[in-house]
């Protein structure tokens, strides 16, 4: 319980600081502009910090994970996003993971019964929740640059109309809002209702789902709860893309608390299990190809090895192959 209760009483924490810090220090500058633009180099230098970091690791064997036929003789069908063999379809394969989640989808479930026996039953509860938050939050901050550009995005717009094209409720309605919502609340839960998963979970994994929980929770009460003037919102964004630091104008707080935690997570990614974002890119065991029966594979890290052919091996040792009576190729 303790590790539930510790990072979601974090989160709390951390908005009511925001709310005290604007509502009653004002310190609007504050938490309008100094911090945002700290956040946004940490993130930045913290997330070229750790690919730079992965990408000077060498990788010294071909260790691709393979579910298919690798390519072998012509006449045996091989699975060519399974096992590639060529460049393009081990990109597809990272792309089918990033876009689609491929190998979470078949996530299987293993119970031991009564008898002893260990069976094997599909998985797609945890795929479906994984993709939706995802899917979510991104089509929910693509929404968000109508606020960094001074003429809206016409991919912006577009989502903006299909993301509300129920138009049940003024103001329109999201349905990402809702998903994202949903899909936080059921990872949460799978984490703490499942006995194996608990025992295996930190703080550390309660804490990004119940920060980026609290940062969709305030800006849907700041759409149709507590109406925020948006063009000051705009203004300080457009300013903060074009490195001003001119004082915001005037906005609710529950906006600073907004940005506030929006902050923190980006300080805290880099830092975090959510540099899976960059990292699954340079996973080799999704990147790489399976052509090792084609191509040998050498250790980047081996020290060049000096070879020497059977003449100059046979003029270092033909006296003592003749006194051996081996065979010798010159006389």
């Amino acid at each position: 319980m303790k590790k539930v209760l510790m990072p979601l009483a974090m989160v709390a924490t951390l908005a009511l600081v925001a709310y005290v810090g604007v509502e009653f220090l004002k310190l609007q500058f504050i938490f309008g502009v100094v911090i945002p633009y700290t956040a946004a180099v940490l993130f930045v230098a913290g997330f070229l910090f750790r690919i730079a970091d992965w990408l000077i690791r060498p990788v010294p064997f071909r260790i691709p994970t393979t579910a298919g036929q690798e390519k072998s003789l012509d006449w045996i069908r091989r699975n060519p996003i399974e096992s590639p063999h060529r460049a393009w379809e081990a990109a597809a394969r990272v792309l089918s993971e990033v876009l689609l989640f491929r190998s979470l989808f078949r996530n299987i479930r293993a119970e031991l019964r009564k008898d002893a026996s260990l069976a094997y039953a599909s998985n797609k509860w945890l795929w479906l929740g994984g993709l939706a938050f995802h899917w979510s939050l991104l089509v929910i901050v693509l929404r968000h640059a109508r606020f960094f550009f001074a003429m809206v995005p016409g991919f912006a717009d577009f989502l903006d109309h299909a993301d509300s094209f129920f138009d049940v409720t003024l103001p329109a309605f999201y349905i990402s809002d809702a998903i994202a919502l949903g899909a936080i609340t059921f990872l949460v839960a799978r984490r703490f209702f499942d006995a194996k998963v608990r025992m295996i979970s930190l703080p550390t994994d309660y804490f990004p789902l119940f920060l980026i929980g609290g940062i969709v929770l305030i800006g849907v009460l700041m759409r149709y709860v507590v109406r925020l003037n948006v063009m000051p919102v705009k203004d300080l964004m457009l300013q903060l893309m074009n490195f001003g630091f001119d004082p915001p104008g005037e906005i609710g707080t529950l906006f600073y608390v907004h940005l506030f935690l929006i902050s923190v997570l980006l300080a805290y990614f880099p830092l975090s299990k959510l540099m899976h974002m960059g990292g699954i890119f340079l996973s080799p065991t999704r990147n790489l190809c399976n052509n090792s029966r084609e191509k040998r594979h050498v250790n980047p890290w081996n020290s060049d090895i000096k070879f020497r052919t059977y003449s100059e091996y046979e003029d270092d040792f033909r006296e003592k192959m003749k006194k051996a009576g081996l065979p010798v190729e010159k006389q």
